[in-house]
């Protein structure tokens, strides 16, 4: 279509939709999506009565030959949706109108909110799921990038100063391990969120009588959807949805670090990483030079407006009673677009990791910015043996001290001190100040992190 929407608002649905997201999770959380959804919550739930003796034995197949949501008028659906402030009564009305012999037994002891629960259970299953391979691919992508750069020393900086000698491929195992612990928390976070819901009125399952029929229907409900079985009714328990959108968020958290990082590596001082380069993305109206972090910046405004979703999904958990009075309609929000932000930060995390230009030159080149001054912790712990921590702590800062001054090297200030020249040779000195020497256990780590991957 070459014509902008005259209706669309948010960014996940305005010209910035393929910035901030991507078309197969939009399509996921699409109106149709969500309907159609319904519409096999409603024929799933009389299928499965009628395989149980509720409903008359043919009903089921019935009401699934006949309620297919392409019958649906839209217009007829979303004016009654205005006047009932629910769209399930008016969307069962109409697939009465489908199949005539049987739509008396549609929606057989079912409430508005467990057709809606379930179709919104069933949108976040697949969205999960898009988000999870989407997750993999970072991934993947993290784990070439901490072996490729395994032994590249860096700087590590802390409080925006250098701090000890890194490497680069430490720093992306750094990253590569939140990550697994993100899919990690995506399988046991399944079973909590991806449940059925069907209670009734208060969730008590009164219609279906008093004896257990109600909890059988309720499992093969859950079975033929492909969700788990919960023990009790969770319409006003909305722990799981809260959970999953939290996920969603501390997902968004990780991806704006990683964001963060290659923002400030990439700054012009720094110099060491740049996004990939794309003609003219990023670039600048009035600077012709620019070369913007422009999917970084994305992930980063991404990741913040999932924070702000995470806490209006734990706000919608204050339910009243056994039916909520509004704060369920927060998630009819924070919901799909929780899904769609995480996804697009997913998506630019991709792009941004797998053609990432990493410069071990100029991480070389910043490390030995500060003329050793780097390594000031690794000449400390090599006099300590000798002077004891505190008295080798003061002897380097006075060293560090007169480096700052003279903006002279730290090994040739320390072969000017008597005191380290009685206990130090100037290959022990010039050994101790080589940062490559003052790794510690990150090349043992980042193999650790990589353990047992193809």
């Amino acid at each position: 279509m070459n014509t902008l929407s005259s209706s669309a608002i948010g960014v996940c649905d305005s010209i910035f939709r393929t910035i901030f997201t991507n078309e197969e999770m939009r399509l996921i959380f699409s109106d149709q999506a969500y309907f159609s959804r319904c519409v096999r919550v409603e024929v799933a739930l009389a299928k499965a009565q009628s395989f149980l003796g509720v409903l008359p034995h043919n009903a089921g197949e019935i009401i699934e030959r006949n309620c297919t949501v392409d019958k649906i008028d839209w217009d007829r659906l979303r004016k009654d949706t205005e006047i009932v402030g629910y769209p399930i009564l008016g969307l069962v009305r109409q697939l009465d109108d489908m199949c005539p012999e049987s739509g008396k037994y549609l929606h057989w002891g079912a409430t508005t909110q467990d057709i809606m629960d379930t179709a919104s259970v069933l949108q976040i299953k697949a969205g999960l799921e898009l988000i999870s391979q989407q997750l993999n691919a970072v991934r993947d992508i993290l784990v070439r990038l901490s072996s490729q750069y395994r032994d590249a020393p860096m700087a590590g900086r802390t409080h925006l100063q250098h701090a000890l000698p890194i490497t680069f491929g430490y720093k992306c195992a750094v990253w590569l391990s939140a990550l697994d612990r993100h899919a990690e928390r995506l399988d046991q976070l399944r079973p909590r969120a991806l449940l059925v819901q069907f209670g009734g009125a208060v969730g008590s399952l009164a219609s279906l009588g008093t004896n257990d029929i109600g909890l059988k229907v309720r499992a093969k409900l859950a079975d033929d959807l492909g969700l788990h079985d919960p023990p009790i009714s969770w319409h006003v328990a909305r722990d799981g949805i809260a959970e999953t959108i939290s996920f969603l968020s501390i997902i968004g958290g990780t991806l704006g670090k990683i964001a963060y990082d290659i923002l400030l590596l990439s700054s012009s001082e720094f110099g060491e990483v740049q996004e990939p380069f794309v003609p003219h993305r990023g670039a600048s109206s009035t600077m012709p030079q620019k070369r913007n972090s422009i999917s970084s910046e994305v992930i980063l405004a991404c990741s913040k407006l999932l924070r702000t979703h995470a806490a209006t999904a734990q706000d919608a958990m204050v339910s009243d009673l056994e039916r909520a009075s509004g704060p369920w309609h927060l998630e009819w929000s924070c919901v799909p677009e929780a899904f769609c932000l995480a996804s697009g930060a997913l998506h630019q995390t991709e792009f941004v990791l797998g053609g990432l230009h990493v410069d071990t030159g100029r991480m070389i080149e910043n490390l030995d910015m500060s003329k050793g001054l780097i390594v000031g912790e690794a000449v400390m712990m090599g006099l300590a043996p000798h002077f004891g921590r505190n008295t080798a702590h003061d002897i380097v800062y006075e060293a560090c001290t007169a480096c700052f001054e003279s903006h002279g090297r730290l090994s040739e200030q320390l072969k000017l001190m008597a005191q380290v020249r009685e206990k130090l040779s100037d290959e022990d000195i010039d050994k101790l100040c080589d940062p490559k020497n003052y790794l510690g256990s990150c090349t043992q780590m980042v193999d650790d992190v990589l353990k047992g991957r193809k």
